[in-house]
């Protein structure tokens, strides 16, 4: 099976899409998704130095439109999964036929506007924690007030939160674990976000969308997502969640992935899968598509590996997990064999900050609780399982 994957926020480089405007037609698509977006795509992806691209209100929606502009030019009918990471799912969310790709490409104009100003409100910040136990480092980003915002991979957590929170973990950084402050905005994917989340909800309830033709893999919890409506309140919810991942590349392996296609501009997602699984044979073959140069070797790795099997739901039940570390409350009146609607909301996470709620991706029956009133829970860690799957 074959993976197209769409990078997120930080992998982007001056003028990399210049050479992508000497195909036929990428100029005028990406003048037209300039005025979806309110940000000028062509400007950004060619002349724009670095200190202009990443911008949050900018760099969002330029990095879902060259994900989207490469891909016209691959053979996506035979690819089987997409995948992105952080805004990246956007984008893998069109490749996947769940959005049109206008829809993305608005949908990253207002989630990176949004994100912006929900920065602005008050100090906040990102590092990076590089090695380390794993539990030590998240017990170390809990006990200063931060979020794990992202697991990308093993020995790799990005702590979000306030800026008084990163100073303090970086004076007293985990055993055998490093600090790299990140030069973003603010703290992505916490409750910091939460204006932004929002603003994206608001306009995401009038998209039109369809199931995908493909597998297509959440960030929340790395899996396969069969439902059009769910992915929209997935991708919603993903401002203010954590980004796993880490969970992603393991579905990867799970699913016997042997080739991956990642998107201009690549090489991020490639240093994460080779590191995670160096010296692995499961290690898949890795095509970076970074200028109209590498299409045919990117062609050529789908005509080897590319399958595209028809996305059906075959779970039994799908299980709701942790957005965030925090203790956990049911919400009351929710018993084991109760139904549950899509979207609804079934106990919140209380953190240091506030309360967060915690929703169902899927309507159907409540089959079993996996935390109940006041367990400490991690994020991530299962929650409940609900049976009966509705669409």
């Amino acid at each position: 099976m074959l993976a197209v994957l769409s990078p997120g926020q930080g992998s982007q480089k001056p003028g990399f899409l210049t050479p992508w405007l000497d195909l036929h037609g990428t100029e005028t698509r990406l003048r037209w998704w300039s005025a979806l977006s309110g940000v000028d795509l062509v400007h950004l992806g060619t002349a724009a130095d670095a200190d202009e691209i990443k911008d949050t209100a900018r760099t969002q929606p330029l990095l879902v439109a060259a994900s989207l502009l490469a891909a016209e030019h691959l053979p996506m009918g035979d690819v089987g999964l997409t995948a992105g990471h952080s805004v990246g799912e956007l984008a893998a969310a069109a490749l996947a036929g769940v959005l049109p790709a206008e829809a993305a490409i608005a949908l990253a104009g207002v989630r990176g506007r949004e994100m912006a100003a929900a920065c602005a409100l008050e100090p906040t910040g990102m590092a990076a924690v590089l090695g380390g136990d794993a539990d030590e480092v998240l017990a170390a980003v809990e006990k200063h007030g931060l979020h794990p915002a992202n697991r990308n991979a093993t020995g790799q957590v990005v702590a979000a939160g306030a800026t008084e929170g990163i100073d303090n973990l970086a004076a007293e950084p985990p055993t055998k674990a490093r600090i790299m402050r990140l030069k973003v905005a603010g703290a992505f994917h916490t409750p910091y976000m939460a204006p932004a989340e929002a603003a994206l909800a608001a306009v995401a309830a009038g998209i039109t969308v369809r199931n995908p033709d493909r597998l297509l893999l959440s960030n929340l919890d790395g899996t396969a997502v069969p439902h059009g409506r769910e992915m929209v309140q997935r991708l919603v919810r993903q401002v203010t969640a954590p980004v796993r991942w880490d969970l992603c590349m393991a579905t990867l392996v799970d699913l016997g992935v042997t080739g991956v296609i990642e998107l201009p501009p690549a090489g991020t997602l490639n240093n994460l899968i080779k590191r995670e699984y160096k010296g692995s044979d499961a290690l898949p073959e890795i095509v970076t598509l970074n200028t109209p140069d590498d299409l045919p070797a990117a062609r050529a790795l789908i005509a080897r590996h590319g399958t595209a099997p028809r996305h059906e739901p075959t779970a039994p039940f799908r299980v709701v997990v942790a957005p965030v570390a925090g203790t956990f409350a049911p919400a009351e009146g929710l018993a084991e064999g109760g139904t549950v609607e899509t979207g609804q909301v079934i106990g919140h996470v209380s953190t240091r900050q506030e309360p967060v709620e915690v929703t169902a991706h899927a309507g159907g029956l409540l089959t079993e609780w996996l935390a109940h009133h006041d367990d400490p829970v991690a994020p991530g860690q299962p929650l409940v399982r609900i049976g009966g799957l509705q669409p």
